[in-house]
């Protein structure tokens, strides 16, 4: 059974509130989502709705007919005449996705026309669809609603149209108003009804039940179903792309054409861009999913994985964690311990266990990367002990000048200093800190996400909480700062990965004798 994907993330998913995307990203967004996760289409943009959206869509279509993908790109269109298809046609689209009344009710109420209107009206924007070699699918919305208090009507629109020049009828559950049974019920009436046509499903997650109701379309025969990256959508939003594919992949046996292991990336993408954080107990893409916190869950994956289950992280690019905490267990330790490379004597786990335990019973946020300093607490062990000291900063701000900042650093006993502006007082101290490395010959990882948080209800003079996340050759870790100063906070992280850096890497390079002249900046003489 092959399911067709058709991802409305830069239409439906534009709708979530305090969501826009550019032109610039849109392109980028469609690029990944065709060429790279591999779904079969993309709903792009609404017709009429601004001159950006035109823009949008015209660079879209541009490169979407260089790569031969022009009717995998879809717009929504209105039942207005040739006004929205004309200006779909004059932005290069070849799709047009007509929105049509799937209720008596939206019919009567809004469009204030009768069936009979209505039908005339959309086969004559058919027959100019046809002329201007545009492809036409129909969207019956609100069709839930019509189905519970119009069917009639539903039916007779379907009996309708059911001969035209239609590739595709498309299902919404506009109002998510539907449950599992509802769906199969309703779905299964109309492809046995209607065999021969393709009908697409499309859910929203009001009631949390647009993945349920997706696995129920499609075991009512829906051939084609909407999705969007990280659920994004109006209200609830829609049903999440990683979930869909999880669930079509393994509790259907279904095929679809989407690679699992670029989800992670088109998720990473579309948080960035709109500006949405993906929920950290979001099955597949959250941050915590693939995390086990339990010391039992630890313990039984060492002796053979019997908390694991379909759902591996590797499939979508991800690796498992095993979280540190006041639940924390031996297993736990040893897991993490994995990470870096290190074997403890098990007097010495019995120790940091009970010392991970003790900071979770307080509440501390406990990361992996803090194990090699409460092993160095706790064990007095020289090999995770600082080599490297930011000994001294000093961060400009001033109105009208770009920021910018001063370090003096301690390698290994050896004083550096730089000046450098950036956007920012940390990006103009991170700047200065590269020029350093870069003077050393020396590569820093990556800043890949950057996290604040204050406590609930916090002031303005509440400590705060910095986490980053740093990729070094595709390994991922974190580390964190607190202090009353966000900017503080944040360079106090920053040490913190200095040193794990320096462990990941083995020892520090030799400083090359050219840096070691006197007269130039690098080194500092004590």
């Amino acid at each position: 059974m092959r399911i067709e994907i058709m991802d409305t993330t830069l239409r439906d998913g534009e709708q979530t509130q305090g969501v826009s995307y550019s032109p610039f990203e849109k392109v980028h967004i469609a690029n990944l989502l065709l060429k790279e996760v591999k779904v079969d289409r993309i709903e792009v943009a609404s017709a009429r709705v601004s001159s950006g959206e035109f823009e949008a869509l015209r660079k879209i279509t541009e490169w979407a007919r260089q790569h031969n993908l022009q009717r995998k790109v879809e717009v929504l269109g209105f039942v207005d005449g040739d006004v929205s298809l004309n200006w779909i046609h004059n932005a290069g689209g070849k799709v047009v996705n007509l929105l049509c009344k799937g209720s008596l009710r939206h019919l009567e109420k809004q469009l204030r026309k009768t069936p009979e209107q209505h039908v005339s009206d959309i086969k004559e924007i058919i027959r100019k669809a046809e002329g201007l070699d545009m492809e036409v699918n129909i969207y019956l919305e609100d069709w839930s609603n019509g189905m519970i208090n119009s069917e009639g009507y539903v039916m007779y629109i379907l009996d309708n149209l059911k001969d035209e020049r239609i590739t595709r009828f498309m299902l919404p559950d506009t109002l998510g108003i539907l449950n599992p049974d509802q769906t199969f019920a309703f779905c299964k009436e109309i492809t046995e009804k209607y065999p021969s046509h393709h009908f697409d499903f499309h859910a929203h997650n009001d009631y949390d039940l647009a993945t349920a109701n997706v696995l129920a379309a499609v075991k009512a025969g829906i051939k084609g179903v909407h999705t969007t990256v990280n659920g994004l959508g109006e209200r609830a939003g829609n049903a999440a792309l990683s979930s869909v594919i999880g669930v079509l992949h393994d509790q259907l046996g279904a095929e679809t054409g989407v690679d699992e292991q670029l989800i992670t990336k088109a998720s990473k993408m579309v948080e960035s861009f709109s500006g949405i954080r993906i929920p950290v107990n979001k099955p597949i893409i959250g941050a915590n999913v693939f995390t086990q916190t339990s010391g039992i869950h630890a313990d039984g994956d060492s002796k053979d994985n019997l908390y694991y289950n379909n759902l591996l992280p590797e499939r979508f690019g991800r690796r498992r964690k095993y979280a540190l905490g006041k639940q924390s267990g031996k297993a736990t330790i040893r897991k993490n311990l994995e990470e870096f490379g290190l074997d403890l004597s098990p007097e010495s786990i019995v120790k940091v266990t009970q010392r991970v335990i003790e900071l979770g019973d307080k509440k501390e946020n406990v990361t992996t990367e803090d194990l090699l300093f409460i092993i160095s607490d706790v064990l007095g062990n020289d090999r995770t002990e600082y080599k490297i000291f930011i000994k001294n900063y000093s961060l400009s701000l001033s109105y009208g000048l770009k920021p910018s900042a001063s370090v003096l650093i301690d390698i290994e006993g050896n004083l550096y200093q730089e000046t450098s502006s950036g956007d920012g007082q940390y990006d103009a101290f991170m700047k200065a800190l590269r020029v350093i490395y870069d003077k050393l010959g020396k590569e820093l990882p990556t800043l890949t996400d950057y996290e604040v948080s204050i406590p609930p209800g916090g002031r303005t003079d509440a400590l705060v909480e910095t986490v980053i996340t740093w990729n070094y050759h595709d390994r991922e870790f974190r580390t964190k700062g607190l202090d009353a100063d966000q900017t503080e906070s944040a360079i106090k992280a920053t040490e913190k990965m200095l040193n794990i850096f320096e462990g990941l890497n083995g020892k520090t390079r030799e400083i090359p004798d050219r840096l070691k002249n006197p007269k130039s900046s690098l080194p500092i003489s004590q």
